[in-house]
């Protein structure tokens, strides 16, 4: 069966009502080490090696919370504008899951670490602000691993090198209205957390995963339709398509009369459709109750400042600062602040040169594609902003055009050398001696009777094919605008 509107539910239909979405993100702290002991949390280990009595749970061992998981988890809510408490508490989440050794999960209740934020997406060219209920600190489960079925039997694999490390879950409320603002939403999210250096988000290691509450409504109605969470969306793109379907299968119950039973859903990647996981837990089926080996976690003032002042620039402030102080156009801003890397390189490159725009298109253009080829990260490129920003300088000098620029362009990226090195070396510099460039000019013109007629009988467009002759007979080397100005000289 097809995960389409036709069969769930037409685009007529779907426009009657109202998706109302929140989400629950799930976002790996970027750590050394585990939430509540010394285990490292690096990916890729051999299966059950990075693990202890504490993150195994076995009897005796006790928690100590990781004073690098807080500052990260506070820099992530004072990013989304949240209320960081001044006391807030652990608690035990109960229940069984074979990947969850202890039986419970250390999580946080009643009491989170802070509540009451916001973040802004662009909805129709304007901002919508979307609230954050609250944002929490708690210990991962390990993995469990389904091998399908062999000789008749099915074998899972349980791997707890995951349990034990540093998670925050990121309520929104419900105020997303449809799977494009909740594809925004997780973006720029993402996008915040990997600025900050808060988490990788590496959606592939699971630091970065999100559940989704999915309900309709009639278009103007005011109480919300029952829920559906649908649980474990680990790709923007499966986001998006299980938020499709859930929304057109919940229509299409509505309008053949049925209702919407509250559970917990699983997104199928194969199919693109939702199916039953179990109905949905609620609150006290947890059997939460204050974590009794740890402590009220207490955040001074002094120490909540000092997270606060050694917080980097965000997206959205870099962004509005790029437009207004380099004169860049929104869409130049918003590539160079893709990523915080991109960002900080651009401005190491723009602060050799008095020219943002010449080196905003370097970076976007030369730079992006010679990475791209060479599968490389900004932070690996051979060429060092400062690099590139001399390179755009002597451009701007006239002692190099921007033809010869590329081909120098490519010299450095191949071997690190500095652009005047290069220059040097293979006698690249620009020719503006208007005494040697007077003579190619006069040897063009000798050469090219024709297109001097056409140019004085009034087909002045012949102009740009005799500068490339000139460009041609010096090797791409003669200035441009010299050449422009003999030209037109010679020719009146």
């Amino acid at each position: 069966m097809s995960s389409g509107y036709v069969d769930l539910a037409g685009p007529e239909l779907i426009a009657k009502y109202e998706p109302v979405i929140g989400l629950e993100v799930h976002v790996q702290l970027a750590t050394a080490t585990k939430i509540f002991c010394g285990c490292p949390t690096s990916f890729g280990a051999q299966p059950n090696s990075n693990v202890c009595p504490v993150c195994l749970g076995l009897p005796g061992a006790l928690p100590v919370l990781n004073a690098a998981a807080v500052e990260l988890a506070i820099q992530a809510a004072l990013a989304l504008n949240c209320e960081v408490r001044a006391v807030s508490r652990f608690a035990r989440k109960n229940y069984f899951y074979p990947d969850l050794p202890k039986g419970y999960q250390i999580s946080q209740y009643e009491e989170p670490l802070a509540e009451h934020g916001w973040v802004e997406i662009p909805v129709d060219g304007a901002p919508k602000r979307i609230g954050v209920t609250r944002v929490h600190m708690e210990d991962d489960a390990g993995k469990s691993i389904h091998d399908g079925f062999r000789d008749s039997a099915r074998y899972t694999y349980v791997d707890l090198n995951r349990s034990g490390t540093p998670l925050i879950e990121i309520v929104t409320e419900p105020d997303l209205r449809g799977s494009e603002e909740a594809y925004d939403f997780l973006t720029g999210l993402k996008q915040t957390l990997e600025f900050l250096n808060v988490s990788t988000c590496d959606m592939e290691k699971g630091h970065l995963r999100c559940d989704a509450n999915v309900s309709v409504r009639l278009k103007g109605a005011v109480e919300f339709g029952t829920k559906a969470e649908v649980k474990n969306l680990n790709s923007f793109r499966f986001l998006k398509l299980a938020l499709d379907h859930e929304i057109a299968r919940q229509v299409r119950i509505l309008e053949s009369g049925g209702t919407i039973p509250q559970e917990t859903r699983l997104f199928n990647p194969e199919t693109g459709e939702t199916a039953t996981m179990r109905s949905k837990e609620h609150a006290h089926d947890y059997r939460y109750f204050p974590e009794p080996d740890l402590a009220p976690l207490r955040i001074g003032d002094a120490w909540l400042a000092g997270i606060r002042a050694g917080m980097p620039e965000l997206p959205a402030r870099k962004r509005a600062r790029f437009i207004e102080s380099y004169g860049l156009s929104p869409y130049d801003a918003d590539v160079l602040t893709a990523s915080r890397a991109i960002a900080e390189y651009y401005e190491r490159a723009a602060a050799v040169v008095d020219d943002p725009k010449s080196t905003a298109n370097w970076v976007m253009g030369d730079l992006m594609g010679a990475l791209n080829a060479q599968n490389l990260q900004i932070g690996d490129s051979p060429v060092t902003p400062e690099r590139l920003g001399e390179l755009v300088a002597l451009i701007g000098k006239g002692e190099i055009s921007g033809k010869i620029a590329k081909e120098v362009f490519l010299k450095m990226f191949s071997s690190s050398e500095a652009a005047a090195v290069i220059i040097e070396r293979e006698g690249l510099k620009q020719i503006s001696d208007t005494g040697a460039l007077e003579r190619m000019v006069d040897e063009v013109l000798q050469q090219n009777v024709k297109q001097v007629e056409q140019y004085k009988s009034g087909k002045t467009t012949v102009l740009g094919y005799l500068v490339g002759q000139v460009m041609k007979a010096s090797r791409g080397q003669a200035n441009p605008g010299v050449v422009n100005d003999l030209l037109k000289k010679k020719l009146c």
